[in-house]
Formats: C-alpha cells, structure tokens, sequence
C-alpha cells in the first residue's frame, strides 16, 4: 500500500482521512490545531510537526485547508511538503482553490520529479462522513489512476475533468449552481412559513418533485429545526464565490445571479455568521422581511 500524508483534518478533512485509516493505510497526519488529529491518532494515525515532515514520509499527500493562502504555505511555503517530499511522491490538494494555483503547484512539483493532482470536492460533511463525495480531478490521467483507489475510498461520483487547474474550474461550477439553488431554498422554506404552511411538509412534498435538489432535501430540514451548525462554512462559501467571480471576470463572463448570492452571503458574514452552515443564509432574508 501506498503510504498516505494527511494535511488538513477540518470538518471534512477528518472524515474523508478515517476512511483511508480504516482502509488499513500508513497515514501521517498534521494540522494547524493538533487537537483536531487526536481521534485520527488514537486510531492508528502519526502526528507530524509540520506538512514537510508529513511529505517526508508518504508517497501520497492529500491537504484539505481553508483558502488558497493556506494551500501555498502548506505546499509551497517554509516547512512546507515541496521542501521535504520525494521524488515520485504524488501533492493532491483536495482544496476548493484558485485554478491558478492548481497550475503553478503543478509546474513547481514536476521540476521536482513530483506529480500533482488538484481534487476539489462537493457533498459537505455529511459525504464526507459517509464517504460518497462527489471529487473533480485536474491532472494528468496515469496520476489519477495511481490515486484513484484512495478516492474510491472517500466519494462515489469521481471524474478527471481534465489537465491540471480542470478540477478547480469544475468546482467552480459547482458552486455556482449551490449559490443558485441556495437563494431558492431559503426564499421557497419563507414564501411556505408567511403562507401558513408547515415548512417539513413543504420539502416532502417539493422535495422529490421537479424542484428536488440536494439543498431541500439535506439543508432544508435543518433550517425548519433551527440547526444552522456547518457542513461547510458560510466564510469557506464567500471566499468560493469569489475565486469564481474573479475567474469569471478573467473570462468576460457575466454571472449577476452569483454576483447577487454573494452579496447576500457578505450581509452574513457582517451579520457574524461566517462560522454557520451555508443554510444560514435563511437567517438574512429572514431578517430582511421582519416588520
């Protein structure tokens, strides 16, 4: 078996890292908060001080960090796994980043013998505890291959969309349609409570109609309960739109739907809700249409 690295184990992080543990793999773990590793290292896992002491030891190393900065330093930066890793070895950076960065980490590995792979993921905390994520792949085909038994480990819908940065600009894509869908969800689960309606009743019905989506169906019923807890947090959210903004701007492309969702989603950042669950959106058009 491959020896696996471990860099990030957040709220997704550490539920797609126990799936490859329980597989049996060699893991090396490291994250900024160590606490967050302990159940991984009571499991099996090894803790390591830095990402390039993880690099070090494994063949193959996955980061699941917060934004595009974290992903240079822990790739690119002092200590970080370009200084240690070996020839050989495979970088899989299953960030939702910057295409642009997918790219140069891509150039910067290969000049040392180094393949990279750049995975984003879609399915929240719930496919990552289940193990059925949706993973986007950029890079070149015979990685993917070589990677590929790991990734059957943490998602079910897994595709390589092309070369390197083509995993990114799918998870692009992706969020673009969420924010979309997201602005429906919570002004449908409104219009159904000032209309008198019992909300959970709404989805059941709505839910499995031609208006389906994963967001009614899994987001929705946590609204009506009043959970806005995080699968994936509003401030992970903002900084997704806006890689997409910019990518979009780059492409002279015009999206004033997205445009209008993030504006929504900065009133909840300013409203301090960056560390809520995306449904918390629902709390800001709430507000909006109080007496």
């Amino acid at each position: 078996m491959e020896k696996i690295g471990w860099i990030g184990t957040g709220v997704m992080g550490k539920s797609m890292c126990l799936h490859v543990l329980k597989k049996g793999y060699d893991v090396s773990v490291h994250n900024q908060t160590k606490e967050k590793t302990d159940d991984l290292c009571r499991q099996g896992a090894a803790w390591f001080d830095t990402p390039g002491d993880v690099a070090a030891q494994s063949d193959i190393i996955f980061t699941m960090v917060g934004e595009p900065a974290d992903v240079e330093q822990v790739v690119l930066g002092g200590g970080g796994i370009l200084e240690r890793i070996r020839p050989g070895a495979v970088i899989v950076d299953m960030t939702t980043s910057e295409p642009s960065l997918a790219q140069r980490i891509y150039k910067e590995a290969k000049g040392k013998s180094v393949s990279s792979l750049d995975a984003p993921v879609s399915g929240g905390d719930v496919g990552a505890r289940e193990g059925t994520l949706a993973i986007m792949v950029g890079g070149d085909d015979a990685v993917f291959k070589r990677v590929l038994p790991v990734f059957e480990l943490m998602g079910k819908n897994i595709a390589r969309m092309g070369g390197p940065g083509m995993g990114q600009h799918t998870k692009m894509s992706n969020q673009i349609l969420i924010a979309g869908t997201m602005i429906g969800v919570v002004e449908s689960l409104l219009y159904a409570q000032r209309a008198g309606l019992d909300q959970a009743r709404v989805i059941d019905v709505i839910g499995k109609g031609a208006a389906s989506s994963w967001a009614i169906n899994q987001l929705g019923p946590r609204i009506v309960k009043g959970d806005f807890s995080p699968g994936f947090y509003i401030r992970h959210f903002v900084k997704d739109m806006g890689i997409a903004l910019l990518e979009a701007r780059r492409m002279k492309l015009s999206l004033p739907g997205l445009a209008l969702v993030n504006q929504f989603y900065t009133a909840a950042m300013a409203e301090g809700l960056e560390t809520s669950g995306t449904q918390a959106l629902y709390k800001v058009l709430d507000r909006m249409n109080r007496p």
